[in-house]
């Protein structure tokens, strides 16, 4: 069955083309689907902001959607940069911008107080009846600089032990324990529940 990602992020339409096709979904991103929308992300958590990009390409497709919120919550940060980032370090920022803006705000800060999760909310929408809401998350700290060159975003910089980095892990090691993984599993449990 064709599902739509409702992302233009490679590296998350790679994420989820792992993690659903051995369910026996065929998942296309935007652009395979020719879908060239620009959806406004104006909720207060990732749940609502997975729920609006979910429902805005719904209603262009009419075909099942799946859509993702996530991002980063740092304690002492106050939970910044959360639904803010991708943004966080202004609208054209690289990935190094952002994790650079980071670790200056975290500059001098003892490792114990740098706790940190990965959050991820899917909102999926089957057909006009059937839609589903799971939250992934995946603790860990923020490291004092950037380590290792797989993955995206702020793996990096996000540190699952002393040693280990995010991008650090193999695509197949942050398929089992990341974030968006918890919330696939959540997901993946439901969807076979109610086929």
């Amino acid at each position: 069955m064709k599902i739509i990602i409702a992302t233009n992020n490679q590296g998350k339409v790679r994420e989820f083309k792992q993690m659903l096709e051995p369910l026996g979904y065929e998942p296309m991103s935007l652009k395979d689907a020719g879908i060239d929308i620009e959806v406004v992300e104006d909720g207060e958590t990732f749940a609502e902001n997975a729920h609006i990009k979910a429902q805005a390409v719904y209603e262009i497709c009419h075909c099942p959607v799946l859509a993702d919120d996530s991002g980063l919550e740092i304690d002492f940060l106050g939970g910044a940069p959360g639904i803010y980032s991708a943004r966080y370090a202004g609208e054209d920022a690289t990935d190094k911008d952002r994790c650079d803006k980071i670790l200056s705000e975290l500059e001098g800060v003892d490792i114990s107080l740098r706790t940190a999760r990965f959050a991820c909310a899917l909102y999926c929408i089957i057909d006009d009846e059937t839609e589903y809401s799971v939250l992934g998350t995946f603790s860990g700290f923020i490291g004092t600089e950037p380590r290792g060159d797989n993955g995206f975003g702020y793996d990096p910089i996000f540190m699952v032990d002393e040693e280990t980095s995010v991008a650090m892990l193999s695509d197949e090691e942050k398929n089992k324990i990341s974030h968006r993984a918890e919330a696939m599993k959540k997901l993946a449990e439901v969807l076979r529940a109610n086929v």
